[in-house]
């Protein structure tokens, strides 16, 4: 049996950062004078304490290497125990949650995935919006992170295929996690600072841009309005959709781009076919809003940009309901929140690499086929990809879609709809944020669902976010015996 103290060490380390950085809210409770502010700081002593206890339990064991069977329960457990004290400060104080509630919105946040239980934020105190929107942008940095040092490494969903350009940190995770973390932490940081002031230059005031700055940048989609961005259309739509797209892309090019090398990120075929695929649905959506329904082109760009971007994006902001634009509509935004932006971004869903790596293997089949004696070789950026690379990303794309059907039965069986039983599956494990229908759609959320449904879409939050194989592979009796 592994030693799992080094695990515990690093988790512990963890919950207890959570729990410092829980002062934040807690000094915006005080300047508000809402009387909130206790609410924070009984959280964060418990959770400080409770991290603290667990990594100097654990301190007398940690090496600095971790085996593989460690990084995995690392990667898995952290984003499975974040949540259960990023709940604390909503279950204790305002809104006063239950806890099911509670864990439910700081999953959503922590993995990004923008969906709410939660009404009345605009009377909400601000520690507890701050808050959310704090969950969303630690969670981001989180992923590019764990998208970049660990998922290679794991060789998770053909993740493997950036192991280089991901660093190698297989053996020697905390070291290189933390360098990672760094560089990767002052470009986010930067990216968020400028999302602010875009906002702020178009009119929002700071408590607003501050908080959607937090959540852009994530791809979250967290507000602190129960209009989402409705609250703020016109300009405020196109920076948001700028930056975006900036979070879309893969972090390690602006780390290329900082060293002074910018040819990689033109190259980036990934980058360019995740632009020009973003590029074409939103053409499409605005001539068929102009031709079925009216709307005028240059009227309806500026919404159409704005919603296919979120929702492509997995942030899941709505500046209006686009369920009423039609029934072809409906069903595009059904099917761009499955395919996402690039990996090493904060993105969710199954990524643009994957669908070129899918569509080069079909492409290839259907070559031998007609020259059966002819030698093919399967190459991405220029480089050959390996079978496990291929059959790693076509077991997941397998596993996905069999999870997702899995997931809309159950929710089915709980007394859900076809629509919000399908769309509440794909919402949850793509990390999107909204699903479709009156009841979890842009212009609803998911506060009405039973506690059981919360748990379960909870649950697919994690394994979306993870990709699926980090997590389904603890259950397999061989991971426990090697």
């Amino acid at each position: 049996m592994f030693d799992l103290r080094p695990v515990g060490y690093v988790i512990g380390l963890l919950i207890a950062a959570l729990g410092a950085t829980m002062v934040i809210p807690y000094m915006a409770d005080m300047l508000e004078g809402n009387g909130h502010g206790e609410t924070f700081a009984t959280a964060a002593l418990v959770t400080v304490l409770t991290g603290g206890v667990i990594a100097m339990a654990s301190a007398n064991s940690r090496t600095g290497a971790l085996g593989l069977q460690q990084t995995f329960l690392l990667t898995v457990g952290s984003w499975l125990v974040l949540p259960f004290f990023g709940a604390l400060p909503f279950w204790i104080g305002a809104p006063d949650a239950s806890y099911t509630d509670a864990f439910f919105e700081a999953m959503s946040g922590l993995t990004t995935t923008g969906s709410t239980v939660f009404t009345g934020l605009d009377e909400m105190p601000a520690g507890t919006v701050l808050w959310r929107s704090l969950l969303q942008w630690f969670g981001g940095v989180g992923i590019i992170v764990v998208a970049m040092a660990f998922l290679p490494t794991l060789k998770v969903g053909g993740m493997q295929i950036f192991r280089s350009e991901g660093f190698d940190t297989f053996g020697k995770i905390l070291p290189r996690a933390g360098e990672i973390a760094s560089r990767i932490s002052v470009i986010y940081l930067t990216l968020t600072v400028l999302c602010y002031l875009g906002y702020v230059m178009v009119g929002m005031s700071s408590f607003d841009a501050v908080n959607h700055a937090l959540t852009t940048l994530a791809t979250g989609g967290f507000s602190n309005h129960d209009a989402s961005f409705g609250a703020f259309r016109g300009p405020a739509e196109y920076v948001a959709a700028v930056f975006m797209i900036l979070a879309s892309l893969p972090f390690v090019r602006y780390v290329q781009l900082l060293a002074g090398t910018a040819q990689p990120l033109w190259r980036d075929t990934q980058i360019r076919n995740f632009l020009a695929a973003l590029t074409v649905i939103i053409l499409i959506m605005v001539l068929y809003r102009a031709y079925a329904n009216g709307d005028p082109i240059f009227q309806s760009f500026r919404s159409t940009f704005f919603n296919v971007t979120s929702i492509m994006t997995g942030t899941g902001y709505a500046s209006e309901d686009y369920q009423l634009w039609g029934h072809f509509p409906v069903t595009m935004f059904f099917l761009i929140g499955l395919i996402g932006g690039c990996a090493g971004s904060t993105c969710c869903s199954i990524k643009i690499f994957r669908f070129q790596l899918l569509f080069a293997a079909i492409n290839e089949q259907i070559k031998r086929v007609h020259s059966p004696n002819r030698v093919f070789g399967l190459r991405y950026e220029g480089r050959p990809v390996g079978d496990d690379v291929l059959s790693s990303v076509m077991a997941f794309f397998v596993m996905f879609m069999l999870t997702l059907a899995v997931l809309a039965v159950i929710l089915g069986m709980m007394g859900l709809d076809t629509i919000t039983a399908i769309s509440g599956a794909a919402a949850a494990l793509a990390n999107i944020g909204p699903g479709l229908g009156a009841e979890i759609g842009p212009a609803g959320n998911f506060s009405g669902l039973g506690d059981s449904t919360k748990w379960v879409l909870a649950a697919a939050m994690l394994l979306g976010r993870l990709e699926l194989m980090a997590v389904y592979v603890l259950f397999t009796v061989t991971f426990w015996r090697r």
